[in-house]
């Protein structure tokens, strides 16, 4: 199968920035509660988000309901891959090259994606095998390709609204699959699961 990736991620992408103010507060509390009751949800350690833009579903409910040994991370574009610094609401902000807020901190404070236990990455589209439709950068795809070839930390889960599920999506030798995808309503596991994922 083959799909027009530029055309379909125009049209998702319209479709997400119009949804009203009230649907887009309703889905980000019902995410932040996807999030939380995921079985590999962690109750330590450190996370990543990702500051929404372009109509993506936020995640400051999940960020504030997160448990207190929990470390929020934002990512950092790092030469041709993401690092991840701590953050918290009022900390300090630059905007990247794609005018993307991130934190405003030295190289020494960044953190490679090994470190996270969980990864949260912003969807233009997804399917019901877990399967997800980027930007088109490939940061998340080069930053966790490791997990092509191994089983190996962080657990990746895809964030979305509901209305962005698609019917079917071409899959990419280089595309990471998430072993999850989250919406305001439901949650999708990935298939196939890691073996140390519940059934």
């Amino acid at each position: 199968m083959s799909i027009d990736r530029p055309a379909l991620r125009a049209q998702l992408r319209a479709r997400r920035r119009e949804l009203p103010a009230a649907t887009r507060i309703a889905a980000a509390d019902g995410l932040a509660r996807q999030l939380l009751a995921l079985p590999f949800a962690p109750t330590r350690g450190h996370v990543a988000g990702y500051w929404a833009m372009d109509g993506e579903i936020a995640l400051h409910a999940w960020q504030l309901a997160l448990p207190p040994d929990v470390v929020y991370c934002l990512p950092v574009l790092a030469g041709d891959y993401l690092m991840f610094a701590p953050w918290r609401a009022g900390q300090p902000l630059a905007s990247n090259r794609y005018g993307i807020p991130e934190p405003d901190v030295d190289g020494d404070a960044l953190l490679p994606g090994e470190a996270m236990q969980l990864v949260v990455m912003p969807l233009v589209g997804f399917d019901a095998l877990g399967n997800r439709l980027g930007m088109g950068g490939g940061w998340y795809d080069r930053s966790f390709g490791f997990r092509n070839r191994r089983a190996a930390p962080p657990w990746l889960v895809g964030a979305g609204f509901d209305d962005q599920r698609v019917d079917a999506l071409d899959v990419q030798d280089w595309d990471v699959r998430a072993d999850a995808i989250c919406t305001g309503s439901a949650t999708l596991m990935g298939s196939p699961a890691p073996a140390s994922s519940p059934a």
